[in-house]
C-alpha cells in the first residue's frame, strides 16, 4: 500500500463524499492507505501541500481568493489548485432554542430573526453564506443581534450555556443539539444561497500530474457516488468511528438532510457556474474587490484528461 495523507480544515458529515472515500475502503482498493488528521494553526492545508507531506487537502474554494496566504495573486501558492467539488451548497443549519418561539420548521420565518441573539461562525466563508442569506430575503444582518462565540466548540458549548437564541453550526452538531432537547434545527442557509462552489479537494499542480493522484480520483468518485445512492443508515455506520460524540440516530439525521439537500448532487468537477455564484457571494461580502478567473483557480479532476 501507498501512504496518502489527506488533511481536512473542518471535520464534519457535510464532508461525507471523502470520509467514505476513506471508510468504505475505496482508497485501499486503488492501493492507497490513507493517513486523515484536521488542519490545526501549526499544521495548515497549505504548508503541508507545499512541503509534500500532504497529498489532498479539504477546503474551499473561496480560500484561494479570500485568504491571503492562499491567494492565486501569490506566486508562492500558485501551485495550489482546487479540482474537486465536494459540496455544492451550504451546509449551515440554524438552531432555535427550545422556548415557545419559531419551533417548527412549518412555522418558522427568517424575518424572525430580526432583534434575536444569533450564534454565527465568524469563520470567513459560513459567514459571508449567511449575509447572503439575508440579503437574498430582504434581511439587513445589522436587524440582528448577532454573536461572534469563537470557533465551532466555543459556539456549541456557549448555546449549551444558555446563550443566543439561535445558533449557526453544520451537523451533526445542529442535530446533536436538537437531540439533547436544547433546540430544534429550524432553517437551512443552503436552501437560500442556492448552488455554490462551497466545498473543495485542492492538491498542488505536481500532484495532480501523478498517477497516485489519479487513483485517488478514481476513488473518490465511487465516495461520492455511495454517499447519494447508499441509505443514510449504511453511510453513519461507516462513518460512525469518526463521530465517537455523535449519536448514531443523529448521525443518520444529519446525513439524510444533506442528501435532501443536494449538496453532494452533480459531477466532481466544478463548474464555472458554480464558481461565478460563489464570487457574488463573496462581492456582496466586500472580502474581494475584483472577480476572479476559473483557470486561475480551479483545474479539471487528475482522471479527465484535457
Amino acid at each position: 500500500m501507498t501512504p496518502i495523507h489527506i488533511r481536512v480544515l473542518r471535520h464534519s458529515a457535510f464532508y461525507s463524499p471523502l470520509l467514505l472515500t476513506i471508510a468504505a475502503g475505496f482508497l485501499r482498493e486503488e492501493g492507497l492507505a490513507p493517513h486523515y488528521d484536521v488542519a490545526t494553526p501549526n499544521n495548515t492545508l497549505e504548508a503541508g501541500i507545499q512541503s509534500g507531506t500532504v497529498e489532498v487537502a479539504q477546503s474551499a474554494v473561496a480560500v484561494s481568493f479570500v485568504s491571503p496566504s492562499y491567494s492565486s495573486s501569490n506566486p508562492e501558492n500558485t501551485q495550489i489548485r482546487h479540482f474537486a467539488q465536494i459540496n455544492q451548497r451550504d451546509g449551515f443549519f440554524l438552531t432555535a432554542r427550545q422556548t415557545a418561539d419559531n419551533l417548527s420548521t412549518s412555522g418558522f420565518d427568517w424575518q424572525n430573526l430580526k432583534g434575536k441573539k444569533v450564534l454565527v461562525d465568524h469563520f470567513f466563508q459560513p459567514l459571508a453564506m449567511f449575509k447572503f442569506a439575508l440579503h437574498k430575503l430582504g434581511i439587513d444582518i445589522a436587524e440582528l443581534e448577532v454573536i461572534d462565540a469563537g470557533d465551532v466548540n466555543a459556539i456549541d458549548a456557549a448555546f449549551r450555556a444558555g446563550q443566543g437564541d439561535f445558533v449557526h453550526q453544520q451537523g451533526p452538531y445542529a442535530q446533536q443539539l436538537e437531540a439533547d432537547g436544547l433546540g430544534q434545527v429550524v432553517a437551512q442557509v443552503g436552501d437560500i444561497v442556492g448552488p455554490v462552489a462551497f466545498s473543495s479537494l485542492c492538491a498542488s499542480s505536481d500532484w495532480l500530474r501523478s498517477e497516485m493522484a489519479k487513483a485517488f480520483m478514481h476513488a473518490y468518485r465511487k465516495g461520492r457516488e455511495a454517499s447519494l445512492s447508499l441509505p443514510a443508515e449504511e453511510i453513519a455506520l461507516l462513518e460512525k468511528d469518526y463521530f465517537p460524540e455523535i449519536d448514531m440516530p443523529v448521525l443518520v439525521q444529519t446525513i439524510q438532510a444533506y442528501q435532501a439537500l443536494g449538496c453532494w448532487d452533480g459531477d466532481p468537477e466544478i463548474s464555472r457556474e458554480i464558481f461565478e455564484n460563489t464570487l457574488d457571494v463573496f462581492e456582496f461580502s466586500k472580502d474581494i474587490s475584483q472577480r476572479y478567473a476559473w483557470q486561475d483557480v480551479i483545474c479539471a479532476p487528475p482522471d479527465i484528461v484535457s
